[in-house]
């Protein structure tokens, strides 16, 4: 369970980028965060996971608070983001141990999750190399893998469609929905309206810093009295905003 109360950013003052952001993601729910570019999203990502500072209002991870107890609150996230290049220098199996060593991950557990998902992504036969060898999707593939080891019970994804081949785009859906179906919270930001509309439980839409829309796609279609697509309604709710 991930839970915004009254959070609000700015970089200048009296200017916020972000405004009164008021929400709830539960478990069980995959839940889109959609928003043109600039909106918002990334910001509100890294303030959820305790990259950026909160100027106002907390930022809840099942119950603990990211600002008060951030320590314990970032035990229980897993975070893809919008970049994947880090660690280059490193052989993709050393990466996904540093992050099983930092999060306790016994041998076993490692070994057997890393096997699972390096093989359902097609990454198992170059983890020996080093990420730098690798391409940008290849680095998202390993990326997910690391923020899966230790089975995190909520799922942060930035854009995590990027550089994906179709093959490892349906298998990440198919894995955002088995965690999902574990009670497991998943959060994603993304562009592409149409996974959202068949993948998404709940959606969110961020306009200028504050949240204009909250619901399912159902509750969209009612409340605009139309039966559209999920990117014709979307354009509509930015438009008049």
């Amino acid at each position: 369970m991930i839970e915004l109360k009254n959070v609000s950013k700015e970089f200048k003052k009296d200017n916020k980028i972000i405004d009164n952001l008021n929400f709830k993601i539960n478990d069980g729910e995959i839940f889109g965060f959609l928003g043109p570019n600039g909106a918002g999203k990334t910001t509100t990502i890294k303030m959820m996971t305790g990259i950026l500072e909160i100027d106002e209002g907390d930022i809840l991870i099942d119950n603990k608070s990211i600002t008060k107890d951030s320590i314990e609150a970032k035990k229980l996230i897993g975070l893809v983001s919008d970049n994947p290049d880090i660690f280059l220098k490193l052989k993709g199996i050393e990466y996904l141990n540093f992050i099983a060593d930092i999060y306790d991950v016994s041998t076993e557990d490692r070994l057997e999750r890393i096997n699972d998902l390096a093989k359902r992504f097609e990454i198992i036969d170059v983890l020996n190399n080093k990420i730098e060898s690798y391409s940008h999707g290849m680095r998202q593939k390993l990326i997910i893998i690391g923020v899966l080891i230790h089975e995190p019970s909520n799922w942060i994804l930035d854009e995590p469609m990027t550089g994906l081949d179709p093959k490892s785009s349906f298998e990440l859906k198919k894995l955002m929905r088995e965690y999902a179906s574990k009670n497991k919270t998943v959060f994603f930001s993304t562009h592409i309206l149409e996974i959202a509309e068949k993948l998404c439980d709940r959606i969110g839409i961020i306009n200028n810093g504050k949240l204009i829309f909250v619901g399912t796609y159902e509750e969209m279609k009612n409340e605009l009295k139309e039966n559209k697509s999920l990117e014709e309604l979307f354009m509509e709710i930015i438009k008049n905003d």
